[in-house]
């Protein structure tokens, strides 16, 4: 019975607020898809949550990910 979860950003989506339900529905299908083709799991039993994370929760290299984007430009 696997369990998956996926992090994303509230960012990127046709609105810039985050996946829309069509990508997350995208998503949850390839992941599903993915382990029943890789691991031989049933879909059935495959469990996968999507949470959003708002861009100021969200750091990289010991930075928020805005002040680390702008220090890599």
């Amino acid at each position: 019975m696997p369990y998956v979860n996926i992090e994303v950003t509230r960012e990127g989506g046709p609105n810039g607020d985050g996946p829309s339900v069509e990508q997350k529905a995208q998503l949850i299908a390839g992941v599903t898809d993915l382990l029943k083709n890789v691991l031989g799991k049933s879909p059935a039993t495959t469990f996968v949550v999507i949470n959003e994370v708002a861009l100021e929760d969200w750091g990289i290299g010991g930075l928020p990910v805005e002040a680390y984007r702008a220090q890599a430009r």
